[in-house]
């Protein structure tokens, strides 16, 4: 890892604890959210080309999320083991090699071969790994929720983190505006009093601010 690639994990890992806070109470715990969304963080760092105008933390998200995802998927909802959940990420990283180089599915007893481990575990941590049906999920056609977030949910994750982090941006009297705003239910009038301005002047300045925070999200 490079030092920028070090830099832009180290002041990102918030992004990770953002996600998994999300995540959390769906199945997984915190911890094992917290790792996946770790190399999440360093896969997006090591890809992240800033040349495209792209922010960070709009690309890092969906890459952090996308770990997460995994794992939900890897895992499911069950209870089982971490080694073998362990087992169950090598099983599948070694089947899409297999599969690209050999243009089909690999037997368990191949799997086992080229994990070195028996074919029993392999089938265990295989069946371990299907994925279950959600106590909440929608039977018969009828439209209902699931424990695997959807991607809606995803997109209004990453406007969020993006908007927290254009804001912490601002100035220190921009920011306590917003704050006093939108976080505090203040009309304007109350802002001018607090910050010693007018109602039109504050009319004014937020109408800039939401512009600036709008211009930096797209």
């Amino acid at each position: 890892m490079t030092a920028e690639q070090d830099r832009l994990v180290t002041e990102n890992i918030g992004l990770v604890h953002a996600c998994a806070r999300r995540y959390c109470g769906r199945g997984v715990d915190y911890d094992d959210l917290y790792q996946s969304g770790c190399e999440g963080l360093v896969k997006a760092a090591a890809g992240f080309d800033a040349s495209r105008g792209v922010r960070f933390s709009t690309y890092a998200v969906p890459a952090i999320l996308g770990e997460m995802r995994r794992l939900f998927r890897d895992g499911g909802a069950m209870r089982v083991s971490r080694s073998l959940r362990d087992l169950g990420l090598k099983i599948r990283r070694a089947g899409e090699a297999f599969e690209t180089q050999y243009g089909r599915e690999p037997t368990v007893g191949e799997l086992a071969a080229l994990l070195d481990v028996d074919p029993e575990s392999v089938a265990e941590a295989i069946d371990a790994a299907r994925p279950v049906l959600s106590l909440s999920a929608a039977r018969d056609g009828d439209e209902g929720e699931t424990d695997i977030p959807t991607q809606r949910f995803d997109e209004r994750l990453i406007d969020l983190v993006a908007l927290r982090q254009v804001i912490s941006g601002l100035p220190d009297r921009d920011r306590e505006l917003i704050r006093l705003r939108y976080f505090n239910g203040c009309t304007q009038n109350e802002v001018a009093c607090r910050l010693g301005m007018t109602q039109v002047q504050v009319s004014r300045r937020e109408r800039r601010i939401l512009e600036t925070c709008k211009q930096l999200m797209t």
